[in-house]
């Protein structure tokens, strides 16, 4: 029996998200092209032959200029400290810049193995990847280089392999039936929020937070009521959209991905408040999710 801890970091858009839904064959994470999706670090738990793996999935690190930024960042480093393993994602399209030069200033201090990941290699040529691998090897000190594709389950039993070398425990942590640690009203709020990220201008996902008010099972149906909170009028009426429609679309789609996770027909209500500069208020940060177990003051 071997099992560990693995901390999953990188800039937003990396891919992490996206990785430990492939890894565990199950959407415990939303993902979007629209950086900083991931706000809380989330618990995967993979369970293979005698050996289990639990990995966070933590938020893009960014340059923050809210409290909620501030948060996201400090949720992404200190999910890093105390870990078997560090995997340090990097969008293998993209390359490395001096912004990842300064997170693994800090990461690589923890004196922990870091695993440095270029994702998304079925974008780039074989060329392009070699020339990744020798300038990250060179400068870095990582444990392990290993290309993957989230997307396309690319090499990544290979990383699974490579990674229970590294880990240090006997034991469950968790039971063999857990796959996250996540509740399920925040799961359904976070299905909310993707729909949005998918149907909204760029601008308008990053101030918006979804609550679930009510949910009351019956039967084969599953009642729902959430709150999306924006910063702005002009950010509700966009949400909302002429005569509704664009509320309706987020609401539909929103109910086939929960529907199909609570295996229940699913008749939700959605209500749009406006709340200004919610994202720099510690409170209201609080009764959405954010800082949880954090003392809060405004």
């Amino acid at each position: 029996m071997k099992s560990g801890f693995v901390s999953i970091v990188g800039k937003p858009n990396a891919g992490k998200s996206s990785l430990v839904n492939t890894i565990l064959k199950e959407k415990i994470s939303i993902t979007s092209k629209k950086a900083q999706t991931t706000r809380n670090a989330i618990i995967g738990v993979y369970n293979g032959d005698d050996c289990q793996i639990v990995f966070l999935d933590t938020p893009g690190i960014h340059k923050a200029n809210t409290v909620l930024g501030s948060y996201m960042n400090k949720e992404a480093l200190k999910n890093s400290d105390g870990v078997d393993v560090i995997y340090y994602l990097v969008d293998a399209k993209k390359g490395m810049d001096d912004e990842d030069d300064e997170i693994l200033k800090q990461i690589l201090t923890y004196r922990i193995p870091v695993f440095l990941l270029l994702n998304k290699i079925d974008l780039i040529s074989k060329e392009q990847l070699m020339k990744r691998i020798v300038y990250a090897s060179s400068k870095y000190d990582f444990k392990e280089i290993i290309p993957i594709s989230a997307k396309e389950d690319n090499n990544i039993n290979e990383l699974l392999d490579t990674t229970l070398k590294y880990m240090q425990d006997d034991i469950m942590f968790y039971p063999e039936d857990t796959v996250t640690n996540t509740t399920i009203d925040f799961r359904i709020a976070e299905i909310i929020r993707e729909k949005i990220l998918e149907r909204c201008d760029q601008e308008i996902p990053h101030f918006v937070a979804c609550k679930v008010e009510s949910l009351k099972i019956k039967g084969n149906k599953a009642y729902i009521e959430a709150t999306i909170v924006c910063n702005k009028d002009t950010h509700k009426a966009i949400i909302i959209g002429h005569h509704g429609k664009k509320l309706q679309s987020i609401n539909l789609s929103a109910s086939k991905d929960i529907s199909i996770m609570l295996h229940k027909r699913v008749i939700m209500s959605l209500f749009v408040k406006v709340e200004e500069d919610w994202m720099n208020k510690n409170s209201k940060l609080f009764d959405l999710g954010y800082f949880i177990g954090d003392k809060y003051d405004n």
